[in-house]
């Protein structure tokens, strides 16, 4: 049996963090954020900062004193929504859910991975999220192209479902195990969110800047609420139906609740998004230490 965490092996790091594994990386901003430890938050208070992060930028600090200097690392973070079939039985949905989850014993460059059944209606009709990180946009391109992947999607995913998108965006994350891997007793349990974001054609892109600047700076605000947060430009965003993405991952129900009714959410949505958006998804699972049978 199989818990259904982001916990790798000993051989599976060593080979992560092999210094001809990892390239050498140019200097970032944004980082990650834990809760329960004193955290100094960064705020990007002049929107023209965050014009060269907008493809690569994610939330405050990561459980340290905010340092200029703390080396960071580029992830790619990768979103698959599934739109099942309303005769789904609970046998197919555990069989497709296990088969997502177990790809990362199959391939190489999946650094974390969460999925869940997405709670509460949304515009789409979306019934099931997969969260992976990986190290490179390579290592998403030679998951997409992977055999064992394309098996699953024919044959444990297309025959239950009748719609499906994915999405792809480039941050970054302290540059440490725990925050890389998602580690810890903190990433067993709790809520994933995900934020997908369409702009207009026509919006400057001043007003995109301070919309992310905007949405970064509330995430610091209630870093105490979330464990970790990482914002981007989708790759191939000409091609992608959604321009910008988000994840979150936030200790309970409680804070994602908390923070998604706050006056201050409501506001930075109503003044910085709704002018800019096309169209949006905001949409939530439940993250779990299941138990699962490797496929």
């Amino acid at each position: 049996m199989l818990i259904r965490s982001q916990i790798l092996s000993a051989p599976q790091f060593s080979s992560y963090f092999n210094s001809s594994f990892f390239p050498k990386l140019l200097s970032f901003n944004g980082a990650c954020n834990f809760r329960n430890r004193a955290l100094s938050v960064k705020r990007w208070r002049n929107c023209k900062r965050f014009s060269s992060i907008v493809s690569s930028a994610s939330s405050s600090t990561n459980g340290a004193p905010e340092n200029v200097h703390m080396k960071k690392r580029k992830i790619v973070e990768h979103i698959f929504l599934v739109k099942a079939k309303s005769d789904l039985s609970e046998d197919e949905e555990k069989d497709m859910l296990d088969y997502l989850y177990t790809s990362q014993y199959h391939m190489s460059g999946i650094l974390a991975i969460s999925l869940g059944r997405i709670e509460g209606p949304d515009a789409e009709n979306f019934t099931h999220g997969v969260y992976m990180r990986f190290q490179r946009k390579e290592d998403v391109a030679k998951f997409y192209n992977s055999a064992f992947y394309s098996r699953v999607l024919e044959e444990r995913v297309a025959p239950i479902s009748y719609g499906s998108v994915s999405v792809d965006f480039e941050s970054e994350v302290e540059d440490d195990i725990i925050p890389i891997f998602r580690r810890g007793e903190d990433f067993n349990y709790g809520v994933e969110c995900i934020i997908l974001i369409s702009v207009l054609e026509t919006v400057p892109k001043e007003a995109i800047e301070e919309a992310l600047c905007t949405l970064q700076d509330l995430i610091g605000q209630y870093d105490s609420f979330i464990v970790q947060a990482t914002i981007g430009t989708t790759l191939n965003s000409k091609d992608s139906e959604y321009s910008h993405a988000a994840v979150i991952r936030f200790p309970s129900r409680e804070d994602f609740v908390f923070f998604k009714e706050s006056n201050e959410y409501k506001h930075m949505w109503s003044s910085k998004f709704q002018p800019i958006n096309k169209k949006s998804l905001l949409l939530h699972y439940s993250v779990d230490p299941v138990g699962t049978e490797l496929m």
